[in-house]
């Protein structure tokens, strides 16, 4: 198992060989630039110097300045994407030195994502800035990033799945250059939010040119008739004069169709030019041997994609030689070429289009099991949970020293948990700052992640996966006009609604009805629980009541009582952070207080 120096050492090492091969292509630029510059200015200085001396004289400089010249051009552009490619390397690489600092702010936080009324997201801090989305996200793909919302979102329930998952997640781990070379080949063409829908919708859309039969053999009968007038020109039959009055006619007639194909260029244009970065994305998954059943379903499913999906973007940019007036001009009055083309296009379409959304499916959970496979990598310290399979009456949730992914390693207290039977509660009291809240937002974590075929921050977990429900940070709603207890009942309800209706879950309540006064809430919460022990609930509770405490009297194998306490030692005030049995001692509010210099008085 790797060390956390081990890997500082690795990225560092990638990073610093990145950059020193990049200074060294640019050195290479430079000197490439120069000597195309001397080849063009000698090339045009030898021809005016022999410009006397005949067309072979003058002509075969050209050649041997010009010639060299055009070979330089196409070798100095892929030093550019060379380039490219080795700058986006080091600042990859210079990224996860800093995640392993916990400094993940280079990467996208999945803010657009955030939902109040989510079942867990929100109070886990799921997405948003220095959220879990955001310390686990590597995705460099619209599709990609999509798909790992969508898994944190809507974890896993089914046991086998949640072993599949692990298992890619596994063998992508190893694969450190595969995942890196993945990454910057997808981030040298990042997609935009939108783009995954409008290709859907376009791959969805009707033929525009083609299911007309007329406009089909347009091309054909244009290209056909130029033919004829050129060699009746050549045999003498046609004065050039009348073909090129021809040619003319057929030019200026193309352009009935130039508004619409421009319109349809620019809505999916750029869109489908991105499928060029997905063809060489998938041409990377293909030219891997998997072992995983999880990434060669991913593979049987893209199979022969990345050759289609580059046909079709090399007849995007083909179409782009619109943009040159006089070659599309000449090509249109030729044979309507633009026609032509777009009806190539739309051809592909019918050919592939039903495949397309499966390919993007693929390029996204690729993309996806890579972020989880990079968190794994990255933290050789975690486990993967063992799963239990799920019975009627019982469930499972153990874990040994639990810590919160996203605290310092050097501050984490860790803590363990467990849970063996159904129904079942913990109830935990403490003191204010004492713990209570992470321990909560930990063990949900954990929880999640290993529901969604993630390493968990724990030396071992067994887990039956439940559906997660929390309710931690219920707030007021001004626009709903609804009052923060309201919001609170609404989320309760909800939670008995599904286990009324048979849904297994694990639940997660911190300091359940603070919206009420306190002889209300101690009342309400005492019935809560026993309605959630009557439904067959499991869950962990956190609240400053110390009368819950009591419930483990009525409920003495279900319910378990541990605490966070605070230490006070004259004026010091200390946290351990530890868990321990039963039910808190010491309360610090008035300490606080006092310390605070609020006097309190009789």
């Amino acid at each position: 198992m790797q060390t956390s120096e081990a890997l500082l050492h690795d990225y560092r090492q990638r990073a610093e060989q990145a950059e020193a091969r990049l200074k060294n292509v640019q050195q290479q630029i430079y000197r490439i630039s120069l000597l195309r510059v001397a080849l063009f200015a000698g090339g045009i200085a030898g021809a005016i110097a022999l410009r006397h001396e005949g067309w072979m004289a003058w002509g075969g400089v050209l050649a041997v300045t010009l010639l060299p010249f055009l070979a330089l051009v196409k070798y100095h552009n892929r030093l550019f994407h060379r380039k490219d490619y080795l700058g986006k390397e080091a600042e990859v690489n210079r990224q996860e030195l800093s995640a392993l600092d916990y400094d993940t702010s280079a990467f996208a936080d999945g803010s657009e994502y955030v939902n109040a009324g989510h079942l867990y997201a929100f109070d886990l801090d799921v997405y948003g800035p220095r959220s879990l989305f955001q310390y686990l996200n590597r995705t460099c793909t619209q599709p990609g990033q999509t798909r790992l919302a969508a898994w944190l979102g809507q974890h896993l329930e089914r046991k086998s799945d949640i072993e599949a998952r692990q298992e890619a997640v596994r063998e992508l781990a190893r694969l450190t250059d595969f995942r890196q070379q993945f990454r910057i080949t997808g981030l040298l063409h990042k997609g935009k939010r939108a783009d995954e829908d409008e290709l859907r919708a376009w791959a969805a859309s009707p033929s525009v040119f083609r299911r007309r039969p007329l406009l089909r053999l347009l091309p054909y009968a244009v290209g056909g008739a130029n033919a004829v007038c050129l060699c009746l020109v050549v045999a003498g039959m046609l004065s050039g004069a009348t073909w090129g009055t021809l040619w003319i006619g057929f030019a200026l007639l193309s352009f009935v169709f130039t508004g619409r194909v421009t319109r349809i260029q620019n809505v999916y244009g750029k869109k489908l030019q991105i499928l060029g970065t997905y063809a060489r994305l998938l041409r990377l998954t293909d030219s891997q041997t998997w072992h995983a059943p999880l990434l060669q379903d991913i593979q049987r499913g893209s199979a022969h994609a990345s050759h289609a999906i580059l046909r079709l973007s090399k007849l995007m940019n083909e179409l782009d030689q619109r943009n040159n007036y006089l070659m599309y001009t000449v090509l249109n009055g030729t044979f309507f070429w633009e026609l032509w083309q777009m009806m190539r296009i739309e051809r592909w379409k019918e050919q592939h289009a039903a495949s397309l959304p499966i390919w993007l499916d693929a390029i996204g959970r690729t993309d996806a099991l890579l972020s989880l496979a990079t968190f794994a990598y990255n933290h050789p310290d975690y486990s993967y949970p063992t799963l239990a399979e799920p019975a009627e009456q019982s469930f499972t949730f153990r874990a040994t020293a639990l810590g919160h992914p996203l605290m310092h390693r050097d501050r984490c207290v860790r803590n363990d948990f467990r849970m063996e039977q159904r129904p079942e509660f913990i109830i935990i009291t403490g003191a204010n700052m004492a713990g209570k809240s992470t321990y909560l937002r930990t063990v949900g974590v954990n929880f999640l992640l290993a529901c969604i075929g993630a390493p968990v921050c724990a030396t071992d977990m067994v887990l039956t996966p439940v559906r997660l429900v929390t309710s931690l940070r219920t707030s007021d709603s001004l626009s709903d006009n609804e009052s923060y207890f309201f919001a609170e009942l609404k989320r309760l309800k909800l939670i008995i609604d599904k286990l009324k209706a048979g849904e297994r879950l694990f639940i997660i309540l911190d300091e359940i009805l603070k919206g009420t006064n306190s002889t209300d809430k101690q009342k309400g919460s005492l019935a809560l629980i026993r309605q959630f022990m009557s439904l067959q609930a499991n869950g962990i509770i956190a609240t400053h009541d110390l009368a819950l405490g009591t419930l483990a009297d009525r409920f003495p194998d279900r319910i378990r009582n541990f605490r966070f306490e605070a230490d006070i030692t004259g004026d010091t005030l200390t946290f351990s952070y530890r868990l321990r049995p039963g039910v808190a001692q010491n309360m610090n509010a008035c300490f606080l207080m006092q310390r605070m210099g609020i006097a309190m008085t009789e």
